[in-house]
């Protein structure tokens, strides 16, 4: 299975590292060559020429912003409908649908996905779904996206919806954990603890969420001892409008996205 990334940058990379341990062979292009060479050396793939990728790949991702898609199709699509060979198109592009894809790039087999950082170690969620994809080639492509992470289709019409927790979310954990940390240090707690304790208890309590099944209200208030210390900061974290804040962050990261689609 030889699997090709054009576009090297956070996510791209990310998905590139990931698949390479899998086993598969993977091939990189990038405008910007000495990013795809220097990403080829860590990960041991290969970088190359557009028209060399998408003559050899089966799958081929596109890791480009929604805002560039147009320019790249305009430079990939001659190669794409000169291909010897059956092949799947594969878009990380936020908010830019299926129909889209198609228009621009022709009506080929095409997998949509909204994937997070977290796929480079293989903690990733990678949501997706399809057009013209049949069973085999889904299968495929489910079982090396298996390195990244959690591999879940999801209808269309949810996709921007679910990327906003999955996708963006992310940041808002690593900015909680940061803030976590910020608040031990100023209790007198050295940097590189505080980062690695804040880290390690999210880390944790996803776990313990999972596994448990239990509602997340529920596990807080098994932690909640009454007049005790984590009830007190629950109250702090009210008064500063915790939950609201994060509702509102996947909103706006949503309608961002939609935005971004549209574009």
């Amino acid at each position: 299975m030889k699997i090709g990334f054009i576009g090297t940058g956070n996510m791209g990379g990310a998905l590139a590292s990931a698949v390479s341990k899998g086993g598969c062979e993977v091939y990189l292009y990038d405008k910007d060559a000495e990013k795809a060479d220097a990403l080829a050396r860590e990960i041991s793939a290969n970088s190359v020429y557009a028209e060399t990728l998408i003559s050899e790949c089966d799958f081929i991702f596109i890791g480009v912003k929604p805002q560039f898609l147009a320019a790249l199709s305009a430079e990939i699509k001659p190669l794409l409908d000169k291909k010897s060979g059956e092949f799947t198109l594969v878009s990380m592009a936020a908010g830019v649908s299926l129909k889209s894809l198609n228009e621009l790039f022709g009506s080929v087999p095409t997998i949509r996905i909204m994937p997070n950082t977290p796929a480079s170690v293989g903690k990733g969620v990678i949501l997706y779904c399809t057009e013209g994809v049949d069973g085999s080639k889904e299968n495929a492509f489910k079982e090396f996206m298996a390195s990244c992470g959690t591999v879940d289709r999801i209808e269309e019409r949810l996709i921007d919806a679910a990327s906003a927790v999955s996708g963006c979310g992310p940041a808002f954990a690593y900015m909680f954990i940061d803030a976590l940390a910020d608040g031990a240090v100023e209790c007198g707690l050295p940097r590189d603890r505080a980062l690695d304790y804040a880290a390690s208890t999210l880390e944790g309590a996803a776990a313990l969420l999972k596994a448990s099944g239990r509602h997340p209200a529920e596990l807080k208030d098994a932690v909640c001892s009454p007049a005790g210390s984590t009830i007190e900061g629950v109250r702090a974290l009210e008064e500063g409008s915790f939950r609201a804040a994060c509702i509102n962050a996947v909103k706006a990261s949503y309608e961002r996205t939609k935005e971004l689609g549209q574009k």
